[in-house]
């Protein structure tokens, strides 16, 4: 199941669903400043952006390049890029993280690029051109799993843990109640509740 099919607000195991609608969070004071320090060259900027995602990026990049030493040196261009590129961050049109996952996405795939040399048959330049059309679309949910697992990191510990059961274990809700030892109504007043927070934190990435 995709990550961002979290966006489903499911009420019960019988998969009736009521729809929210919650308005995109505006940038916050902190990403405001964050974002004019980095735009007028403060490095402490740099470094408090590197300290909050670095393990998101790494995480993504190891998981989609499965090669560790691949992944630092492209997560490295990432951070250069970050950082010649800090004028052009509008905090109104993004958040940092999305920001941050296009410029991871686009270094990875030049790296791929550079490390996969085109064959000559064109019999096999069309597979290759297949496979990597395939590799895209896995690229973007791979992207999308590694952005919601940050998210879950900023809602409460017991709401985290059963969407993360339901959506990325595809455990019912009767199935929830049973790993975590609680009652049936608390998982769905949990998801409920925190399918809300998940989903404002998702219109802010927008």
């Amino acid at each position: 199941m995709a990550a961002f099919a979290l966006t489903r607000d499911i009420v019960g195991d019988s998969g009736d669903r009521a729809p929210a609608r919650i308005s995109a969070r505006a940038p916050s004071d902190g990403e405001r400043r964050l974002a004019a320090r980095l735009a007028r060259g403060d490095q402490s900027a740099l470094g408090e952006i590197q300290a909050e995602y670095s393990g998101v990026l790494r995480g993504y990049l190891q998981r989609a390049l499965q090669d560790r030493a691949a992944a630092e040196d492209v997560f490295q261009q990432v951070m250069v890029e970050v950082w010649q590129r800090g004028a052009s961050f509008d905090p109104e049109r993004g958040s940092i993280l999305s920001w941050l996952m296009a410029i991871a996405r686009s270094r990875m795939i030049d790296h791929v690029r550079r490390h996969v040399p085109e064959p000559q048959d064109p019999g096999e330049t069309t597979r290759l051109i297949d496979l990597r059309g395939s590799a895209s679309d896995a690229e973007d949910d791979l992207a999308a799993q590694w952005q919601m697992a940050h998210l879950l990191t900023q809602i409460p510990r017991e709401e985290a843990r059963i969407l993360w059961l339901r959506f990325h274990r595809d455990y019912s809700q009767r199935e929830i109640s049973a790993e975590m030892g609680i009652a049936l109504g608390t998982v769905k007043m949990r998801m409920v509740t925190g399918l809300a927070r998940l989903r404002e934190l998702m219109e802010g990435e927008r």
